[in-house]
């Protein structure tokens, strides 16, 4: 496995982030990627607030079976796009973070798009 440096990774976020602007109206969908678990958060940059989060540290798991990391990051995205059509929001901006667009980061977008949040 190739080691990244730790500048590498906050220039890459920089890159990615940058441009990125979350409104009351439109937030940014914020999402961090760990080894074993997936957060997201849906940040008003203008008032500098979270409006919703959710992480599959919440997701419960249903019957004996266990889930795998990308289904529950698709849960991830439902719930979090449940939390926020509550609070009457319907659009957002995705900022992925450092992470590339593949496996749990693009499972947990799909999931908010399924469940009705346009991005």
């Amino acid at each position: 496995m190739k080691k990244v440096s730790l500048s590498r990774i906050h220039r890459r976020k920089t890159r990615v982030s940058s441009d990125m602007l979350g409104t009351p109206e439109r937030p940014r969908i914020s999402v961090y990627r760990s080894s074993k678990h997936i957060y997201a958060q849906a940040i008003d940059d203008v008032s500098g607030t979270t409006l919703a989060s959710y992480s599959s540290s919440q997701v419960v798991v249903k019957g004996a079976e266990k889930n795998s990391k990308t289904k529950k990051a698709s849960q991830v995205g439902k719930e979090l796009a449940k939390l926020l059509q509550e609070k009457k929001i319907s659009k957002g901006i995705f900022d992925r973070g450092a992470s590339s667009y593949l496996g749990r980061v693009k499972a947990l977008c799909e999931g908010l798009r399924e469940a009705g949040i346009t991005i």
